[in-house]
């Protein structure tokens, strides 16, 4: 299924590429294309762009497993340096205002990347840091996982405005940010979620503005029923495991089983994943899981993504 093509969309928009990268939608079409083409050529061994004596701060509220080892190998294969700060070693919730941590850290990285709760956390760090800002994950939004997630369509499906996708599940921050991406990748996108835990109307009023607004399926049948891709993500996030006796009943007939994914669809997951609940072993581990192609993307994507930022 693998094709060697630069991923080519288009946006009249020339503005300078965003200092802050906090949702996906801070990209143009045409910025978003840069970002895979150039993510695509650094994997490739095609574009030798190093950032030596560069140092990103990654600031960790939320533990994480790939955005942590993505972000830090991917600097390291750059030429540059990447430093841990985790929640024991920051003042982010322990006294310190937010925009100080930011001015500080300024002054002794080159770019800052936040994993944390509330999406205003990496809106401060953006306003007061004098480096660029890159949300690594907040409860609103995930866009470096988008980026991961557009380019391994790319190369395992097909150009993206000849795809169908279709997400099945919660409508969470994975899942919003990767219906703005479709939106302005020019990619289909059907979702079925539960009543109740949609991708919210901001989104699909942004999808829409960028030209590309999804379709709402009634079912998860109907949603995967023409699907090149078939995308799903954890039904209890980070921070809601109160909730989760709760939610789980919500879920039922949601779940990405071998008979739901059908006979050709690739299957995609963030990861982690909760074997037997969003998704089934099976499904996982078949011929069709592109989730490890989406986690070593995750490294590609961010590199591509660091040197548009920091040259």
């Amino acid at each position: 299924m693998s094709t060697n093509t630069t991923p080519t969309m288009t946006d009249d928009d020339t503005d300078a590429f965003p200092s802050d990268f906090l949702d996906i939608d801070d990209l143009t079409g045409d910025q978003l294309a840069t970002v895979l083409a150039r993510a695509s050529d650094l994997k490739a061994g095609k574009d030798l762009t190093q950032l030596p004596r560069t140092t990103l701060a990654m600031l960790f509220e939320k533990p994480s497993t790939r955005t942590r080892a993505s972000f830090e190998t991917g600097m390291t294969q750059l030429g540059g340096h990447a430093m841990f700060l985790g929640p024991d070693a920051i003042q982010l919730g322990h006294g310190e205002p937010l925009k100080d941590t930011a001015r500080a850290l300024g002054g002794y990285a080159d770019a800052i990347m936040v994993r944390t709760f509330a999406h205003e956390n990496a809106e401060i760090l953006a306003e007061y840091a004098d480096v660029p800002v890159i949300n690594g994950l907040t409860d609103d939004a995930h866009p470096c996982q988008t980026l991961a997630d557009l380019l391994t369509i790319h190369e395992e499906v097909g150009d993206l405005s000849d795809v169908q996708a279709a997400w099945v599940g919660d409508g969470n921050n994975v899942g919003r940010s990767f219906a703005v991406g479709a939106a302005l990748a020019g990619l289909d996108l059907t979702v079925a979620t539960p009543d109740g835990y949609g991708l919210g109307d901001d989104v699909y009023e942004r999808c829409a503005e960028l030209g590309t607004e999804p379709t709402v399926a009634d079912t998860p049948e109907e949603a995967v029923a023409d699907a090149d891709v078939v995308y799903t993500d954890v039904w209890v996030s980070m921070g809601e495991e109160g909730r989760r006796e709760v939610k789980l009943p919500d879920f039922e007939g949601y779940q990405v089983n071998e008979e739901l994914a059908g006979t050709d669809a690739a299957f995609m997951h963030c990861l982690p994943a909760h074997r037997g609940e969003e998704v089934t072993d099976a499904v996982l581990e078949s011929e069709r899981s592109l989730v490890w192609e989406q986690a070593e993307n995750r490294m590609h994507a961010q590199k591509g993504l660091l040197v548009e930022l920091l040259t």
